[in-house]
């Protein structure tokens, strides 16, 4: 691998860490949304039988659904300053076409022909763009040291 190759590969990776927070939130509200209707299931056996307190069992439910409205909430700050960080560097780019095609691809999560086609642009174009892109865009020191 050359050195440029290993150069675009971590502007991508320091890139992409957007969309990972977006989808960290999506499984996490997934699987909040799981919890709540199995939770819904157990309480809506109610079928006049004896079936113990289920005291353990709701306290195990409580503290299970805060410590993920805790995750929740902690992915959505970092997404917040992640969003801020990775979309101000995409706006240091001079070239206007190649701040758009880095934004709709790593913010917004475009595909490649949604983006050629958003742009009035081919596929192809859209991937030159990006390379070129790759080449002027900056990676912020700190993100370095990491």
């Amino acid at each position: 691998m050359s050195n440029e190759q290993t150069e675009n590969e971590m502007k991508k990776e320091y890139l992409q860490h957007y969309r990972k927070h977006v989808r960290r939130i999506r499984r996490i509200e997934e699987e909040i949304e799981e919890l709540q209707a199995m939770k819904l299931s157990i309480s809506a056996k109610n079928d006049g039988m004896p079936h113990g307190s289920g005291q353990r069992d709701l306290s195990g439910y409580a503290a299970k659904l805060d410590q993920l409205e805790r995750n929740l909430i902690r992915e959505r700050c970092q997404r917040i300053e992640s969003h801020e960080e990775i979309s101000g560097q995409i706006e240091n780019l001079d070239d206007e076409n190649e701040s758009d095609v880095l934004f709709y691809r790593y913010i917004k999560g475009m595909r490649w022909w949604e983006i050629a086609e958003k742009m009035g642009y081919t596929e192809r174009n859209i991937c030159r763009i990006h390379g070129k892109a790759l080449v002027h865009f900056e990676v912020p020191e700190l993100y370095h040291d990491e």
